[in-house]
C-alpha cells in the first residue's frame, strides 16, 4: 500500500492513472464490427434464424446498401471485371483509414448510371484508392460485392437470408 502511494505521488500530474487508462481502453475504438467480421459471424451462425438475427441486430442503412449491391442483379458496377491491382492495407483492425460502412453511401459513384460525370478511368482510380484505404479483409468483401460473389465467400450469407432479414421483395425493396 505504501509503495502504491509513493508511485502516485511521484507520478507526473499530466499522466493518466492506470485506472483511468483502463477505463479509456474499454471505450476507445468503434463498437461496431468491421463488415468482414459481421459477414463471418453470419457465415458461422448455425441456422437461418440465427443468421437473420445477426443481420437484424446490426441493421443499418449502410449494411442494407452493401447487401443490396452484392445481391441485386440490376445493380451493375461500372468497373472492369475481376479484381483491380491494389496494395492491401496492412494496418491493424480499427486503425485503417476508412470503414466500408462509412463508404457504402458513396458506392453509387461506381455503379452504372450512379454518377455519369465521373469518367471510367477516374472511377477505377477512386475504387483502387478506396480498396487501399479499407482493412484488407473489408477490401476483399467489397470486391466480392462488386463481383456478385458474396455468397461464395460467405456461404451462410445468401440472397434469401438478406431478403428475409430486411423484409425485402424480389426487387430488393421493402414490402
Amino acid at each position: 500500500m505504501a509503495e502504491e502511494k509513493q508511485l502516485t505521488e511521484n507520478r507526473h500530474p499530466q499522466l493518466m492513472s492506470k485506472k483511468a487508462m483502463a477505463a479509456v481502453s474499454r471505450t476507445s475504438g468503434s463498437s461496431r464490427p468491421l463488415v468482414h467480421e459481421l459477414f463471418t459471424k453470419i457465415n458461422n451462425a448455425k441456422d437461418k434464424a440465427k443468421k437473420i438475427a445477426v443481420l437484424r441486430e446490426n441493421d443499418s442503412q449502410s449494411l442494407r446498401q452493401l447487401c443490396k449491391a452484392g445481391f441485386d442483379p440490376r445493380i451493375k458496377f461500372d468497373l472492369p471485371a475481376g479484381d483491380p491491382p491494389y496494395m492491401e492495407n496492412e494496418a491493424p483492425a480499427g486503425t485503417e483509414h476508412t470503414s466500408l460502412f462509412n463508404e457504402a453511401k458513396r458506392l453509387y459513384v461506381y455503379i452504372v448510371g450512379g454518377n455519369n460525370q465521373v469518367n471510367r478511368v477516374r472511377k477505377e482510380t477512386l475504387f483502387i484508392q478506396l480498396l487501399e484505404g479499407l482493412h484488407k479483409d473489408d477490401a476483399k468483401v467489397l470486391l466480392n460485392i462488386k463481383n456478385k460473389s458474396l455468397n461464395k465467400a460467405f456461404k451462410g450469407l445468401t440472397e434469401s437470408v438478406v431478403k428475409e432479414a430486411f423484409n425485402w421483395t424480389d426487387e430488393f425493396v421493402k414490402r
